[in-house]
């Protein structure tokens, strides 16, 4: 069933490729995710940010609804449901939830204050058998009401925030989430390298993955990111194959209104996106 993200991205650190996290928002982007997955071998995160499981109607329903469709889907590939930016109250949620993996994001606290409730939660995860992952440095963008500027985290925090036994890392090196704008500079990978240099084995992690061209998606991996989170890319092209089969009138034919005919374009869309994604990261093949 679930396992914890920690084995897969040891691996994908020491094999120089890294494991997407897909966020899922529903029962057709998780079903979407997990099919993928499987069809590619490769390992998977779901991610599951705190809206998106008050969408879901809380976070046992999104336990359940994962671990049945494992079972019922015959999913043989490693599969961690990971909460997604979460407050330290909804990690203590997820844990007790079933999730198998969980990210505290301290980021806007000061770092003493990050340090402490970071210490806390790697101690509770640990006791139970769940990768934790903490973060450093804003990541720009909105997510779920937390709006970031894309600051560069300070590799000495990320030092500290290291050495707290977290299994991961998130650093800030100028990504956003959503659409990245025309006057984007790039990823600082000078600060990446220096994070890297510090935190040695910990496999580092990439927010704000749709609309870093793939070139940047590479070196970052050369430089020790080993997770990678994409949300909005497959948000994109779900609407976009939704909104071509309205605009073509399928809706209208027959039973084309039914939700299983008028959501498949988009949930189709979702698999191929995310294929794709798993090649640029080279976890395809990974989970034999």
């Amino acid at each position: 069933m679930l396992v914890s993200a920690t084995e897969m991205l040891k691996k994908a650190k020491a094999g120089h490729y890294a494991v997407g996290q897909f966020n899922i928002n529903d029962l057709e982007w998780t079903k979407a995710v997990l099919a993928a997955a499987e069809e590619l071998r490769s390992p998977v995160i779901l991610g599951v940010s705190e809206g998106a499981g008050k969408y879901m109607a809380g976070y046992r329903t999104v336990v359940g609804m994962v671990n049945g469709m494992i079972k019922e889907m015959d999913i043989s590939v490693p599969v961690a449901l990971h909460l997604d930016h979460g407050s330290y109250e909804g990690c203590l949620k997820c844990i007790d939830a079933g999730f198998s993996s969980v990210m505290f994001d301290g980021s806007h606290y000061p770092i003493e204050e990050n340090i402490e409730k970071t210490t806390e939660l790697v101690k509770l995860c640990h006791g139970k058998g769940l990768s934790i992952e903490a973060e450093v440095g804003s990541i720009g963008g909105e997510e779920d009401g937390v709006v970031g500027m894309g600051e560069c985290a300070d590799p000495k925090e990320c030092k500290m925030i290291a050495d707290l036994g977290v299994d991961f890392l998130a650093a800030g090196i100028g990504n956003i989430h959503g659409k990245y704008p025309a006057n984007w500079k790039g990823l600082s990978f000078e600060t990446l390298a220096a994070v890297q240099e510090l935190t040695g084995e910990l496999p580092l992690v990439l927010h704000g993955g749709t609309g870093i061209p793939d070139d940047m998606i590479k070196k970052a991996i050369d430089l020790g990111v080993s997770k990678i989170n994409v949300n909005t890319e497959c948000q994109l092209v779900f609407a976009e194959a939704t909104r071509k089969y309205i605009e073509a009138g399928k809706d209208l034919e027959g039973k084309g209104y039914d939700p299983r005919k008028l959501l498949k374009p988009g949930a189709d869309a979702i698999v191929e996106k995310v294929k794709e994604k798993m090649i640029l990261f080279g976890s395809d093949g990974k989970a034999e």
